[in-house]
């Protein structure tokens, strides 16, 4: 039985510091961010050149009532992007987490270092979960600042009903909303994350994660699954959309931050389990 190395520390290797600058400097992340950022002000623009909605017959969809304030604004904004601008940029960060390094050919010079494979994975999803957060929260966040800025701060109509809802009491459930849609993205990631323990292409981790998403909105349409779609992980996606009901109504949320965790966790488990054995000198 050898000793290991003086000074030698498992604890120390791949600190989240090194690990979040390292990817912060890849482009994808820079782009990723930039037009996330972005998109909210595309969208401003659009609706400021677009033919305006003066009917108020139509006035009850979330893309009607868009310019009706800033939150109104945040809220369309996360709904047009929420089902696949999101998903692919959770999927960025978390299928790159293994599948970049195999790509590189750095995996095995890192579990060289050496770094065990659980703290190595550990260390990646972190990292890749705190970008993913950061993603989702930056989105809403700057919809939220460029709707304020340009359509005003007035209180939200609530889709469907056109019923008003004071801007000071729905402000604090938007944090709701925003909390909700992180939690909704954790099956995408734990996805992406598990794959990127088995395929050396970051794209085929995105891919798959992606792909998993269209098909589960595509079975959550087939009415004659009855009950059974709501297990789908894509089925209780827009149940945040009770918080910003007039009655804030927690059943949809709560069901379905139950299938996104339960899908996560085990996900996230078969990924280190299969991690602990994978060859990755082939």
């Amino acid at each position: 039985m050898t000793s290991a190395a003086p000074g030698y520390a498992a604890r120390r290797t791949l600190p989240l510091r090194v690990e979040i600058i390292r990817q912060f400097k890849r482009r994808r992340t820079l782009v990723m961010f930039g037009l996330l950022l972005a998109l909210p002000w595309i969208l401003v623009i659009a609706f400021q050149f677009g033919p305006q909605n003066t009917g108020q017959q139509n006035a009850l969809r979330l893309s009607d009532l868009a310019t009706q304030g800033g939150l109104n604004f945040a809220a369309f904004a996360l709904s047009v992007s929420a089902s696949f601008l999101l998903v692919v940029a959770v999927a960025l960060f978390c299928g790159d987490t293994v599948a970049g390094e195999a790509n590189w050919s750095s995996l095995r010079y890192l579990l060289a270092a050496p770094v065990p494979r659980d703290r190595l994975l550990r260390q990646k999803l972190i990292v890749a979960l705190g970008y993913s957060a950061a993603a989702v929260i930056c989105l809403p966040v700057m919809a939220l600042v460029a709707g304020t800025l340009v359509f005003g701060w007035n209180d939200i109509q609530v889709p469907g009903t056109g019923e008003t809802i004071p801007a000071l009491d729905v402000l604090p459930r938007f944090g709701i909303v925003i909390g909700y849609a992180l939690v909704s993205q954790l099956v995408v990631a734990a996805v992406a994350f598990l794959l990127s323990t088995v395929t050396d292409s970051p794209l085929g981790a995105v891919g798959g994660a992606v792909g998993l998403v269209i098909v589960s909105t595509i079975l959550q349409a087939v009415e004659a699954l009855g009950s059974l779609r709501e297990f789908l992980p894509t089925f209780w996606n827009t149940a945040w959309l009770d918080a910003l009901a007039p009655t804030l109504d927690w059943g949809g949320m709560t069901k379905g931050a139950a299938v996104s965790v339960t899908y996560a966790a085990i996900l996230i488990a078969v990924a280190f389990r299969r991690f602990r054995r994978k060859d990755v000198v082939s």
